[in-house]
Protein backbone atom coordinates (compact mmCIF):
# COMPACT_ATOMS: atom_id res chain seq x y z
CA UNK A 1 0.00 0.00 0.00
CA UNK A 2 0.96 3.30 -0.98
CA UNK A 3 0.04 7.06 -0.37
CA UNK A 4 -1.31 7.51 -3.70
CA UNK A 5 -3.54 5.14 -2.45
CA UNK A 6 -4.63 6.28 0.29
CA UNK A 7 -5.06 10.14 -1.35
CA UNK A 8 -7.39 8.38 -4.18
CA UNK A 9 -9.73 7.13 -1.61
CA UNK A 10 -9.62 10.25 0.59
CA UNK A 11 -10.45 12.26 -2.48
CA UNK A 12 -13.18 9.95 -3.92
CA UNK A 13 -15.00 10.38 -0.47
CA UNK A 14 -14.00 13.93 -0.63
CA UNK A 15 -16.21 14.11 -4.30
CA UNK A 16 -19.30 11.90 -3.37
CA UNK A 17 -17.42 8.86 -4.82
CA UNK A 18 -17.55 10.45 -8.08
CA UNK A 19 -14.17 8.99 -9.76
CA UNK A 20 -14.21 11.37 -12.51
CA UNK A 21 -14.25 14.29 -10.57
CA UNK A 22 -11.49 12.59 -8.17
CA UNK A 23 -8.79 12.07 -10.94
CA UNK A 24 -9.70 15.62 -12.44
CA UNK A 25 -8.86 16.91 -8.81
CA UNK A 26 -5.63 14.50 -8.75
CA UNK A 27 -4.32 15.60 -11.96
CA UNK A 28 -4.92 11.85 -13.00
CA UNK A 29 -6.80 9.29 -14.80
CA UNK A 30 -10.01 7.78 -13.83
CA UNK A 31 -8.59 4.47 -14.71
CA UNK A 32 -5.66 5.01 -12.59
CA UNK A 33 -7.68 6.25 -9.57
CA UNK A 34 -9.90 2.92 -9.79
CA UNK A 35 -7.06 0.46 -9.87
CA UNK A 36 -5.28 2.17 -7.58
CA UNK A 37 -8.17 1.60 -5.09
CA UNK A 38 -9.02 -1.90 -5.80
CA UNK A 39 -5.40 -2.83 -5.27
CA UNK A 40 -5.66 -1.26 -1.57
CA UNK A 41 -9.37 -3.11 -1.01
CA UNK A 42 -7.66 -6.54 -2.52
CA UNK A 43 -4.19 -5.68 -0.35
CA UNK A 44 -6.33 -5.49 2.67
CA UNK A 45 -9.07 -8.08 2.07
CA UNK A 46 -11.81 -6.02 2.44
CA UNK A 47 -14.23 -3.73 0.42
CA UNK A 48 -13.79 -0.10 0.95
CA UNK A 49 -16.42 0.91 -1.35
CA UNK A 50 -19.73 -1.05 -2.39
CA UNK A 51 -20.54 -0.71 -5.59
CA UNK A 52 -22.98 -0.73 -8.74
CA UNK A 53 -21.55 -1.94 -11.72
CA UNK A 54 -18.13 0.40 -12.06
CA UNK A 55 -19.66 3.05 -9.97
CA UNK A 56 -19.41 3.51 -6.24
CA UNK A 57 -22.15 3.69 -4.29
CA UNK A 58 -21.36 3.99 -0.61
CA UNK A 59 -18.76 3.27 2.16
CA UNK A 60 -18.70 -0.32 3.66
CA UNK A 61 -18.54 -0.76 7.30
CA UNK A 62 -14.80 -1.64 6.67
CA UNK A 63 -14.25 1.38 4.45
CA UNK A 64 -15.50 3.40 7.50
CA UNK A 65 -12.52 2.04 9.62
CA UNK A 66 -10.23 2.09 6.42
CA UNK A 67 -11.23 6.12 6.24
CA UNK A 68 -10.48 6.68 9.42
CA UNK A 69 -6.95 5.19 9.73
CA UNK A 70 -5.97 7.13 6.26
CA UNK A 71 -7.23 10.40 8.08
CA UNK A 72 -4.46 9.81 10.98
CA UNK A 73 -1.71 8.37 8.36
CA UNK A 74 -2.33 11.80 5.73
CA UNK A 75 -2.49 13.79 9.15
CA UNK A 76 0.75 12.66 10.35
CA UNK A 77 2.28 12.97 6.75
CA UNK A 78 1.36 16.79 6.79
CA UNK A 79 2.94 16.93 10.00
CA UNK A 80 6.13 15.73 8.85
CA UNK A 81 5.79 18.26 6.00
CA UNK A 82 5.91 21.06 8.76
CA UNK A 83 8.38 20.11 11.41
CA UNK A 84 10.20 19.67 7.99
CA UNK A 85 9.76 23.32 7.04
CA UNK A 86 9.85 24.31 10.58
CA UNK A 87 13.27 23.14 10.96
CA UNK A 88 14.74 24.12 7.64
CA UNK A 89 13.44 27.19 7.19
CA UNK A 90 12.86 28.27 10.83
CA UNK A 91 11.54 32.27 10.41
CA UNK A 92 10.00 31.99 6.66
CA UNK A 93 7.13 29.98 4.91
CA UNK A 94 3.55 30.63 4.11
CA UNK A 95 0.50 31.23 7.08
CA UNK A 96 -2.72 30.24 5.91
CA UNK A 97 -5.64 32.06 7.49
CA UNK A 98 -9.28 31.41 7.15
CA UNK A 99 -11.90 33.65 8.18
CA UNK A 100 -15.39 35.39 7.64
CA UNK A 101 -14.61 38.95 5.74
CA UNK A 102 -15.37 40.82 9.41
CA UNK A 103 -12.44 39.56 10.45
CA UNK A 104 -10.39 39.80 7.72
CA UNK A 105 -11.52 43.52 7.14
CA UNK A 106 -11.58 44.60 10.97
CA UNK A 107 -9.61 42.52 13.03
CA UNK A 108 -6.79 40.73 11.32
CA UNK A 109 -4.84 43.84 9.53
CA UNK A 110 -2.74 44.68 12.51
CA UNK A 111 -1.93 41.19 13.81
CA UNK A 112 -1.23 40.50 10.51
CA UNK A 113 1.09 43.55 9.91
CA UNK A 114 3.30 42.45 13.48
CA UNK A 115 3.23 38.98 12.25
CA UNK A 116 5.37 40.19 8.99
CA UNK A 117 7.51 42.72 11.07
CA UNK A 118 8.90 39.77 13.62
CA UNK A 119 8.86 37.49 10.58
CA UNK A 120 9.65 39.32 7.30
CA UNK A 121 10.42 36.09 5.25
CA UNK A 122 6.66 34.83 6.14
CA UNK A 123 4.30 35.33 3.44
CA UNK A 124 0.36 35.34 4.23
CA UNK A 125 -2.62 34.00 2.77
CA UNK A 126 -6.06 34.86 3.16
CA UNK A 127 -8.68 32.66 3.09
CA UNK A 128 -12.33 34.33 3.27
CA UNK A 129 -15.42 32.62 3.50
CA UNK A 130 -18.34 31.63 5.84
CA UNK A 131 -17.88 30.00 9.51
CA UNK A 132 -18.82 26.44 7.91
CA UNK A 133 -15.90 26.77 5.28
CA UNK A 134 -13.65 28.38 7.63
CA UNK A 135 -13.80 25.03 9.70
CA UNK A 136 -13.69 22.93 6.14
CA UNK A 137 -10.45 24.70 5.09
CA UNK A 138 -8.80 23.97 8.51
CA UNK A 139 -10.49 19.84 7.91
CA UNK A 140 -9.19 20.12 4.35
CA UNK A 141 -5.94 21.46 5.85
CA UNK A 142 -5.57 24.61 3.13
CA UNK A 143 -5.55 26.85 6.35
CA UNK A 144 -3.44 26.05 9.52
CA UNK A 145 -5.37 28.78 11.96
CA UNK A 146 -9.03 29.97 11.46
CA UNK A 147 -11.11 32.53 13.23
CA UNK A 148 -14.78 32.90 12.96
CA UNK A 149 -17.70 33.70 15.90
CA UNK A 150 -20.11 31.46 14.22
CA UNK A 151 -20.11 26.67 13.71
CA UNK A 152 -16.20 26.72 14.57
CA UNK A 153 -16.68 24.84 18.10
CA UNK A 154 -19.64 22.16 15.97
CA UNK A 155 -16.24 20.37 14.90
CA UNK A 156 -15.03 17.74 16.64
CA UNK A 157 -11.72 17.79 14.45
CA UNK A 158 -11.19 21.27 15.33
CA UNK A 159 -9.69 22.67 18.28
CA UNK A 160 -11.24 25.66 19.43
CA UNK A 161 -9.81 28.52 21.74
CA UNK A 162 -12.12 31.66 23.00
CA UNK A 163 -9.96 34.73 21.13
CA UNK A 164 -12.50 37.85 22.62
CA UNK A 165 -15.50 38.92 22.94
CA UNK A 166 -17.93 41.77 21.06
CA UNK A 167 -21.22 43.18 21.22
CA UNK A 168 -23.38 44.23 17.66
CA UNK A 169 -23.81 47.86 17.01
CA UNK A 170 -27.10 49.48 16.11
CA UNK A 171 -26.15 51.92 13.34
CA UNK A 172 -28.53 54.14 11.28
CA UNK A 173 -28.52 57.84 9.59
CA UNK A 174 -28.42 61.30 12.29
CA UNK A 175 -31.73 62.36 11.37
CA UNK A 176 -33.52 58.76 12.42
CA UNK A 177 -35.94 59.08 15.05
CA UNK A 178 -34.73 56.17 17.40
CA UNK A 179 -31.49 58.33 17.64
CA UNK A 180 -33.81 59.85 20.23
CA UNK A 181 -34.56 57.65 22.49
CA UNK A 182 -32.97 56.63 25.21
CA UNK A 183 -33.28 53.05 25.46
CA UNK A 184 -34.10 51.21 22.48
CA UNK A 185 -35.89 48.11 22.65
CA UNK A 186 -36.53 44.84 20.28
CA UNK A 187 -40.24 46.09 20.38
CA UNK A 188 -39.22 49.19 18.81
CA UNK A 189 -36.76 47.33 16.56
CA UNK A 190 -39.24 45.23 15.17
CA UNK A 191 -41.25 48.02 13.94
CA UNK A 192 -38.50 48.71 11.61
CA UNK A 193 -36.78 47.32 8.65
CA UNK A 194 -33.38 46.32 9.67
CA UNK A 195 -30.32 45.53 7.48
CA UNK A 196 -28.22 42.88 8.95
CA UNK A 197 -26.00 39.86 8.79
CA UNK A 198 -26.74 36.66 6.52
CA UNK A 199 -27.93 33.85 8.84
CA UNK A 200 -25.10 32.00 8.99
CA UNK A 201 -22.34 35.01 9.75
CA UNK A 202 -21.16 37.39 12.44
CA UNK A 203 -23.26 36.56 15.32
CA UNK A 204 -26.47 36.83 13.24
CA UNK A 205 -28.10 33.91 15.20
CA UNK A 206 -27.85 35.67 18.84
CA UNK A 207 -29.86 38.53 16.95
CA UNK A 208 -32.81 35.80 15.85
CA UNK A 209 -32.49 33.93 19.12
CA UNK A 210 -33.63 37.61 20.88
CA UNK A 211 -36.66 38.22 19.06
CA UNK A 212 -37.98 34.75 18.96
CA UNK A 213 -37.14 34.74 23.04
CA UNK A 214 -40.07 37.64 23.01
CA UNK A 215 -42.37 36.70 20.15
CA UNK A 216 -41.64 38.92 17.93
CA UNK A 217 -40.95 39.01 14.31
CA UNK A 218 -38.93 41.57 12.72
CA UNK A 219 -38.79 42.71 9.26
CA UNK A 220 -35.01 42.06 8.17
CA UNK A 221 -35.04 44.40 4.42
CA UNK A 222 -31.94 43.54 3.68
CA UNK A 223 -29.24 40.50 4.57
CA UNK A 224 -25.10 40.93 3.65
CA UNK A 225 -22.35 39.10 4.30
CA UNK A 226 -20.12 41.92 4.46
CA UNK A 227 -20.22 45.05 7.15
CA UNK A 228 -19.56 47.86 4.76
CA UNK A 229 -22.66 47.41 2.58
CA UNK A 230 -24.57 47.23 5.10
CA UNK A 231 -23.73 50.63 6.10
CA UNK A 232 -24.13 51.23 3.16
CA UNK A 233 -27.22 50.28 2.68
CA UNK A 234 -28.15 51.89 6.11
CA UNK A 235 -26.93 55.16 4.90
CA UNK A 236 -29.74 55.15 1.79
CA UNK A 237 -32.10 54.88 4.49
CA UNK A 238 -33.68 51.52 3.73
CA UNK A 239 -33.26 50.80 7.67
CA UNK A 240 -31.50 50.63 11.24
CA UNK A 241 -28.54 48.28 10.46
CA UNK A 242 -27.10 45.94 13.22
CA UNK A 243 -23.81 45.12 12.67
CA UNK A 244 -20.31 43.90 14.91
CA UNK A 245 -18.55 46.66 16.83
CA UNK A 246 -15.24 45.64 15.01
CA UNK A 247 -17.21 47.28 12.03
CA UNK A 248 -17.48 50.56 13.68
CA UNK A 249 -13.84 51.34 14.58
CA UNK A 250 -13.08 55.46 14.93
CA UNK A 251 -11.03 56.10 11.44
CA UNK A 252 -13.53 58.81 10.83
CA UNK A 253 -15.46 56.57 7.59
CA UNK A 254 -18.63 56.53 10.58
CA UNK A 255 -19.20 60.07 11.22
CA UNK A 256 -22.32 60.33 9.30
CA UNK A 257 -24.00 57.28 11.28
CA UNK A 258 -25.43 57.37 15.19
CA UNK A 259 -23.93 54.03 16.60
CA UNK A 260 -25.66 52.64 19.87
CA UNK A 261 -24.75 49.49 21.80
CA UNK A 262 -26.64 46.75 21.43
CA UNK A 263 -25.37 44.25 23.75
CA UNK A 264 -28.11 44.64 26.04
CA UNK A 265 -30.39 43.37 23.45
CA UNK A 266 -28.67 40.28 21.76
CA UNK A 267 -26.26 39.33 24.18
CA UNK A 268 -22.43 38.82 24.14
CA UNK A 269 -20.40 36.93 21.44
CA UNK A 270 -17.59 35.27 21.42
CA UNK A 271 -14.73 35.02 18.22
CA UNK A 272 -12.86 31.89 18.51
CA UNK A 273 -9.61 30.45 16.87
CA UNK A 274 -9.27 27.00 15.67
CA UNK A 275 -6.81 24.78 14.25
CA UNK A 276 -6.94 21.28 13.55
CA UNK A 277 -7.23 18.58 16.07
CA UNK A 278 -3.33 16.92 16.55
CA UNK A 279 -2.35 19.57 13.76
CA UNK A 280 1.62 20.16 13.70
CA UNK A 281 1.82 24.08 14.57
CA UNK A 282 4.95 26.00 13.10
CA UNK A 283 6.61 28.81 15.28
CA UNK A 284 4.92 31.75 13.22
CA UNK A 285 1.52 30.20 14.10
CA UNK A 286 1.65 30.31 17.88
CA UNK A 287 2.92 33.99 17.33
CA UNK A 288 0.12 34.72 15.11
CA UNK A 289 -2.13 33.51 17.84
CA UNK A 290 -0.38 35.56 20.46
CA UNK A 291 -0.86 38.65 18.50
CA UNK A 292 -4.47 38.10 18.24
CA UNK A 293 -5.39 37.82 22.03
CA UNK A 294 -2.96 38.00 25.11
CA UNK A 295 -5.78 34.69 26.54
CA UNK A 296 -3.63 32.96 23.62
CA UNK A 297 0.12 31.65 24.63
CA UNK A 298 1.60 29.06 23.15
CA UNK A 299 1.49 27.11 26.49
CA UNK A 300 -2.05 27.32 26.27
CA UNK A 301 -2.73 26.27 22.60
CA UNK A 302 -0.06 23.74 23.20
CA UNK A 303 -2.65 21.93 26.42
CA UNK A 304 -5.43 22.44 24.01
CA UNK A 305 -4.12 20.43 21.38
CA UNK A 306 -3.12 17.87 23.56
CA UNK A 307 -6.75 17.25 24.69
CA UNK A 308 -6.45 18.54 27.43
CA UNK A 309 -9.49 20.77 28.08
CA UNK A 310 -9.26 21.30 31.09
CA UNK A 311 -6.17 23.62 30.88
CA UNK A 312 -8.50 25.80 28.29
CA UNK A 313 -11.57 26.29 29.44
CA UNK A 314 -13.05 29.60 30.00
Amino acid sequence: MNLHQFRFVQEAVRRNLNLTETARALHTSQPGVSKAIIELEEELGVEIFARHGKRLKRVTEPGEHVLKSIELIMREVGNLRRIGEQYSAQDSGTLSIATTHTQARYVLPQPVARLREAFPKVNVSLHQGSPDQVARMLLDEVAEIGIATESLSHYDDLVTLPCYEWQHMLVMPVDHPLTKNEHITLEDLALEPLITYHPSFTGRTKVDQAFAAKHLHPRIALEAIDSDVIKTYVRLGLGVGIVAEMALKDDGTNSDLVAMPAGALFGVNVARVAFKRSAYLRNFVYKFAELLSDKLTRDLITKAMTGRSNDYET
